[in-house]
């Protein structure tokens, strides 16, 4: 299937990386998916039965679904469909070649799309990181498809909010270093010291420098200033959430130094998060999922469990 968005996608130059680079991941046996969105193939992961409650996985930067490979067996089990994409330019999914390609809103668009020609409802979300900044328009945007949020280590801002220095120095970095290693970035995001293989499955996406645009742009593409370009969408968001009665949960690390705090914004912000038994997940650093990967799914089961 494919389907257009407002803005043509055919002068892109796209990349995709090779399959081989994905043989041999480590506790990676899933199958992989593709949709096209208006010339744009877009991969996913589709696990556990057709029928069941969804759990959507969102990643961020510059990660993939891989992220997840300890969390979806066990939400599997649990009885969930699990459905985990790679964003525009990650993973397995094609990589725009410009940087100027990327905007806040395409990505927010190529993945409303996704959702729509998916047709999925009955979703909790879980979001960390870039998969927050467009996971959580996503769900505003399409309550209708959405029950339930789980946020971890991310947030929406508007560029009201002063940012961390540990953000701005990250910022500076993806636009200045000469040097754009996603092994060593991966692994100065966690807390656990990662295999060879590991690494290398994060890095497998991206051959050379001219695979990593949407990795390099997007920290510039946070809204660090009222005059972004989705400062209104995101400040209307923010308004809209201050509706949201529907269940909303803040899992956040205790060793992220870049969104460490920022839990407390939500649970006072949206009525849904009342009464949620919040948690910040001991002994992990921003990629939570890597690091305590298998508690965290259990905390997203009983947070379903106990919101029927």
């Amino acid at each position: 299937m494919k389907i257009n968005i407002h803005r043509a996608n055919k002068k892109m130059k796209m990349l995709n990386t090779s399959k081989e680079r994905f043989d041999k991941l480590p506790d990676f046996p899933f199958e992989p998916h593709y949709i096209e969105v208006d010339g744009i193939r877009i991969h996913y992961l589709d696990e556990g039965p057709k029928q069941a409650d969804i759990i959507l996985l969102m990643h961020g930067e510059p990660s993939w679904c891989f992220l997840y490979r300890h969390m979806i067996p066990i939400l599997v089990k649990a009885g969930f469909r699990i459905l985990a994409p790679d964003l525009v330019g990650f993973g397995r999914s094609d990589k725009p070649t410009e940087q100027n390609d990327h905007t806040y809103l395409t990505h927010v668009e190529w993945m409303t799309r996704w959702l729509q020609l998916l047709d999925l409802r009955n979703i909790t979300l879980f979001c960390q990181d870039w998969g927050s900044l467009i996971g959580l328009r996503l769900a505003i945007e399409n309550q209708d498809r959405f029950n339930r949020i789980v946020l971890s280590n991310g947030g929406l801002p508007t560029g009201e909010q002063r940012m961390s220095d540990a953000f701005t120095n990250w910022r500076e970095f993806s636009r200045n270093s000469p040097s754009f290693d996603i092994k060593f970035i991966i692994q100065g995001g966690t807390t656990t010291k990662l295999s060879k293989e590991v690494l290398n499955g994060y890095d497998a996406p991206f051959p050379d420098d001219s695979f990593k645009a949407g990795a390099r742009i997007l920290p510039s593409l946070v809204p660090i200033s009222t005059d972004d370009p989705e400062y209104e969408a995101n400040k209307k968001a923010i308004e809209l959430f201050k509706q949201w009665k529907k269940p909303f949960l803040t899992a956040f690390s205790d060793k992220d130094p870049i969104t460490r705090g920022g839990d407390r914004f939500w649970q006072a912000l949206v009525p849904g998060a009342a009464g949620q038994n919040h948690t910040i997940i001991k002994n992990a650093s921003h990629f939570v999922q890597e690091d305590k990967g298998p508690e965290l799914a259990k905390v997203i089961v009983e947070f379903i469990k106990n919101n029927p």
